[in-house]
């Protein structure tokens, strides 16, 4: 059975650096891969940013292999705008310019975060809104071949998906409504640990859902091996199931030496310094 492939968060990673050299450490580490939450400020940013961005990307020589939908204000709060009434057109308009990045780089995985509950909405409204928006970009991502990822949050007290089972009944929910069948688990070991789900058994339970998987250690949402979390175990498991996909490095991490926690982690198939 071949190792996992790693591809590392760019957005929650070396937030001191800008982008660029976030890339170029990550290639330097010997990494291939990276994916990033939405990186505009705004849902519908102009034809130059969104070149700008590809072309960043590209000049790096990594390969895109995740992307955030338009979520909000993330440094305030913010977890999404799906199930938010009022936002289906951001979230629209976000999935085209998804699109337009996707084939430019190759990317055809698309994360669309559920949003929190909001005061004087009923969570009925909220998740009809929600049912209604993902047929729609998922619609929008199937044109190019795409997946539109659920993931379960922690850390946000009004984020309504705290489990994997929450995630699937979602996806269920939408297929059932719409007909969209290229929806998936976003598999997020960090955050489905420190909600306290079962790993194992949800694993066990949606093996066959899952599109995409994240890792981060607990406590602390370090690189691998700085916390308890039996990362290793786990990812075997998920392999053992039948995955193949990219496995991201979503975890915190600044300073001289980000990927300093690599020598303890404890997981097969990372990279060594590129040239190594």
């Amino acid at each position: 059975m071949a190792p996992p492939r790693y591809a590392v968060n760019c957005s929650i990673m070396m937030k001191d650096r800008p982008p660029k050299e976030r890339l170029a450490a990550v290639r330097e580490a010997g990494f291939e891969a990276v994916e990033f939450w939405w990186p505009f400020t705004t849902p519908a940013p102009g034809p130059g940013e969104v070149s700008d961005f590809v072309e960043t990307v590209r000049a790096s020589g990594l390969r895109l292999v995740g992307l955030n939908l338009y979520a909000g204000d993330m440094p305030g709060g913010d977890r999404g705008v799906v199930s938010w009434p009022d936002s289906a057109g951001d979230l629209r308009a976000s999935a085209a310019v998804a699109v337009r990045i996707g084939e430019e780089l190759g990317c055809r995985s698309f994360n669309a975060l559920y949003g929190n509950r909001r005061a004087g909405i009923s969570a009925a409204e909220q998740d009809a809104a929600a049912i209604r928006a993902l047929g729609a970009v998922a619609e929008e991502v199937a044109g190019i071949g795409g997946q539109i990822l659920i993931e379960p949050v922690s850390g946000a007290p009004d984020y309504p998906l705290l489990t994997a089972d929450d995630a699937v009944g979602v996806i269920d929910a939408v297929e059932r409504e719409t007909g969209a069948d290229n929806l998936r688990l976003l598999f997020d070991l960090y955050h489905l640990a420190v909600n306290g789900d079962d790993v194992p058994t949800a694993l066990a339970r949606h093996r066959d859902r899952v599109g995409h998987v994240q890792v981060a250690d607990a406590p602390g949402r370090g690189g691998p091996g700085t916390g308890e979390l039996p990362l290793a175990d786990w990812l075997a498991a998920i392999e053992e199931g039948g995955y193949s996909g990219w496995v991201a490095l979503e975890h915190t991490g600044e300073g001289a030496d980000p990927f300093g926690w690599e020598a303890g982690a404890g997981l097969p198939g990372l990279p060594g310094p590129a040239g190594a």
